[in-house]
């Protein structure tokens, strides 16, 4: 059996071709993949390759992902053929030093699933057990592929201790920072955004629900707007980076109050380093957090999150393209022509 896939062979070097259809094997669970969605983390591996994720080549690629078990293999038990399904990208393996303190997302053995971009695909027995979920009847493909990303969100927002009244600071509004701005709002917070795009301007809004939007193509120095926008300029409760850029993790210190919040959510390039005022990391008591990934908890708030209509995760796809347009898809990413592209097989 053949099915059509986009495969990754190098940076840049993406094919949609023809490839073997497997079996599943012991506890892994065969998908038709209904819905898959482009992903900031999915660009990055085609213009650079990725060491974790695509460890040989040529690899399945795409992550994000919903559809329906079209086969089951041995010893599975809590799937059916015919069930609608959103499984996540990864799953912990629950006995390594991390694990054991309840921090599944920094795993040592992290299973990681790389194949969305395609008509069908395997999922690893690990994420079967753990992280994969049956949905409901009157959800649709499209909304539930947004589990993934989504749950990323779910877990910065919950390492932040986001209060009613706050004010917070979302700095980079591609999907990402527009999931934060919607949850920061459910939290009862204030929120300031700020990006360039015009698009993602607009949905912060619409989507996200932000207070005030800062187009930063319009000042010199929208630090200085961002703070007045403050009780009493005294910088932001909390600020998130969203952009994963050193330059612009440096300019976050600037942005808050003392006793304040820094969330740097956006991962930047290995091997690149940041300044920081010590005077005011130390005397200004300054919180600095990194938040990586998601675990199986954080998932299964995302689902909730989306199926209760909590956040209307379909706004943010902004273009519906066949599979064999991936590469195009990714580009208009790239270039911010698009949000999220829903990717149909």
């Amino acid at each position: 059996m053949k099915m059509n896939a986009v495969r990754f062979y190098a940076p840049e070097n993406i094919k949609y071709e023809e490839t073997d259809i497997k079996d599943p094997k012991n506890g892994e669970v065969r998908v038709k993949i209904e819905a898959a969605l482009t992903c900031g983390t999915d660009l990055k591996t085609y213009r650079r390759g990725h060491p974790v994720l695509i460890k040989k080549t040529p690899s399945g690629f795409g992550h994000e992902f919903a559809g329906v078990v079209e086969a089951v293999g041995k010893n599975v038990t809590n799937f059916v053929v015919g069930d609608r399904v959103v499984a996540a990208n990864s799953a912990p393996c629950g006995e390594c030093y991390f694990c054991k303190r309840g921090l599944y997302n920094l795993c040592e053995n992290l299973e990681f699933l790389n194949g969305a971009y395609a008509e069908y695909i395997n999922v690893p027995e690990r994420i079967v057990k753990k992280n994969m979920i049956r949905i409901d009847d009157d959800l649709s493909f499209e909304k539930a592929a947004f589990c993934e990303p989504l749950a990323n969100v779910v877990h910065g927002i919950a390492n932040m201790d986001i209060q009613k009244g706050q004010t917070v600071a979302v700095v980079g509004i591609g999907t990402i920072g527009l999931m934060f701005v919607r949850l920061a709002k459910l939290k009862g917070a204030k929120v300031i955004a700020a990006g360039r795009n015009p698009l993602k301007i607009k949905l912060a809004k619409e989507f996200g629900g932000a207070d005030e939007v800062i187009d930063l193509t319009k000042y010199k120095n929208p630090d200085k707007i961002m703070l007045s926008l403050t009780e009493e300029g005294k910088g932001f409760d909390a600020a998130i980076e969203c952009v994963g850029l050193p330059e612009i993790w440096e300019r976050m210190f600037k942005l808050v109050r003392k006793g304040g919040m820094i969330n740097l959510f956006g991962g930047c390039k290995s091997g690149t380093t940041i300044n920081i005022d010590t005077r005011r990391l130390h005397y200004d008591e300054l919180k600095v957090i990194g938040v990586f990934h998601h675990t199986p908890q954080y998932f299964r708030e995302a689902y909730e999150l989306i199926s209760s209509g909590k956040v209307d995760v379909e706004k943010l796809i902004t273009h519906v393209m066949p599979l064999s347009q991936t590469e195009q898809a990714l580009k208009m990413v790239a270039e911010s022509k698009a949000i999220k592209v829903l990717l149909k097989p």
